[in-house]
C-alpha cells in the first residue's frame, strides 16, 4: 500500500468516526483536518469535494459493516443460525462499533428527502444490506427453518424496523431495555417465520 493510500484510509477512518457523531452534513474539512492532524489543503488533495468525501465515508462504513456484521454471519451454518448471527452482529454494530451508532441510520435522517449523489450512494448501501437479510431469510426457507411461503423481503423490512426502533430507543430515548426489546422483536419475527 502506498503512503497516499495509507493516508487516505486514515482520513476515512477519522471521517467515519466523526460522521457517526456529527452526521455526514456535520463533516467539514476544517474539523476533519484538526482531527486527522492535517491541513485542509492536505485533505483536498485526497477529496475534491465534500460530496466525494461523504460518499467515500459511506463506502468505508459499508466495508466495516461487512467485516463486523456480514462476515461473521456468513461463517455460521446456513439458515436460522446465520440469520441469528446477522441480527446479533447488527446490534453489536449499532451499540459498540462507532461512538455515534450506525452512520447509515444517521445519514438516512439527513438525506432521505435530498436528491443527489450522497443520497443515491446511501440508498445503494442500505439496499445491499437489506438484500443480505432477504437472502439469509430465503436460505432459511431452503433449509426448512422458515416456512415455504415466507416473503424474504418482508422479513428484511420487519427486521430493519426492529433495528431502527432499537437505534432510537437506545440513542435518543436512552432506554435501558432497548436491547431486550429488540431481541423480543426479533424472536417474534423468527416465530412468525418458522416452518
Amino acid at each position: 500500500m502506498s503512503k497516499g493510500e495509507e493516508t487516505r484510509r486514515t482520513i476515512l477512518r477519522q471521517a467515519l468516526e466523526l460522521s457517526s457523531e456529527v452526521g455526514l452534513e456535520g463533516l467539514s474539512f476544517g474539523v476533519l483536518a484538526r482531527r486527522a492532524k492535517m491541513s485542509k489543503s492536505g485533505l483536498y488533495a485526497h477529496f475534491d469535494t465534500k460530496e466525494m468525501l461523504q460518499c467515500q465515508v459511506l463506502d468505508a462504513a459499508a466495508a466495516r459493516f461487512i467485516d463486523v456484521v456480514l462476515s461473521p454471519a456468513l461463517k455460521q451454518p446456513r439458515g436460522l443460525p446465520r440469520v441469528r448471527t446477522l441480527f446479533a452482529q447488527w446490534l453489536k454494530w449499532e451499540r459498540e462499533e462507532l461512538a455515534g451508532g450506525c452512520p447509515f441510520v444517521a445519514a438516512a435522517a439527513e438525506f432521505d428527502d435530498r436528491p443527489g449523489a450522497v443520497r443515491d450512494h446511501l440508498a445503494g448501501h442500505l439496499l445491499d444490506m437489506l438484500s443480505a437479510v432477504a437472502r439469509a431469510a430465503q436460505i432459511a426457507v431452503q433449509e426448512g427453518h422458515f416456512r415455504a411461503d415466507l416473503d424474504p423481503e418482508q422479513f428484511a423490512y420487519e427486521l430493519w424496523a426492529v433495528l431502527l426502533a432499537y437505534h432510537q430507543y437506545q440513542r435518543l430515548l436512552d432506554k435501558a431495555d432497548a436491547g431486550a426489546r429488540a431481541q423480543a422483536g426479533f424472536e417474534g419475527l423468527v416465530r412468525a417465520a418458522s416452518a
